[in-house]
């Protein structure tokens, strides 16, 4: 297994990225592509989880919310690969870059379904649930130093 992260937009890691996110948002999800790529893509720092044959699995991105704060941001891991650790991997490699980079805090916006995976990681879930892209949500956070 190898994480790769890019910035570039145009890059061969970020297209891999959007190809995971598309089958699992847009098609399984059924998220509209119009807000599943969004305005963002440009300034987060997008990761995608390989296989050893190179083959790109699982995918998430990084939004840098200000000097302190990331938000995590469209984890997406392949139909056939979930329950295999692998977004564990990834998002433990996203959250070692956050801190090789200095962020004291990530956050998130949880599906629903999804909040013991995050839980599980460290995240703890605050404020009340909200609604996005038709898909219940909370809003975790996950403090990364004092």
């Amino acid at each position: 297994m190898r994480i790769l992260q890019t910035r570039d937009t145009m890059s061969e890691i970020y297209l891999a990225a959007v190809k995971i996110r598309n089958q699992v948002f847009v098609k399984e999800q059924k998220v509209p592509l119009s807000i599943e790529i969004d305005g963002n893509e440009a300034y987060a720092i997008h990761f995608v989880l390989y296989d050893d044959q190179k083959k790109p699995l699982a995918t998430v991105r990084l939004l840098p919310l200000d000097d302190t704060t990331v938000k995590v941001q469209r984890m997406a891991v392949l139909k056939e690969y979930r329950g295999k650790g692998l977004g564990k991997i990834l998002l433990q490699g996203a959250e070692d870059f956050a801190k090789e980079h200095d962020f004291k805090e990530i956050t998130l916006g949880s599906q629903w379904q999804a909040r013991a995976f995050y839980q599980e990681m460290g995240f703890k879930a605050t404020g009340e649930p909200f609604t996005e892209a038709g898909i219940k949500h909370v809003t975790m956070i996950k403090k990364l130093a004092d």
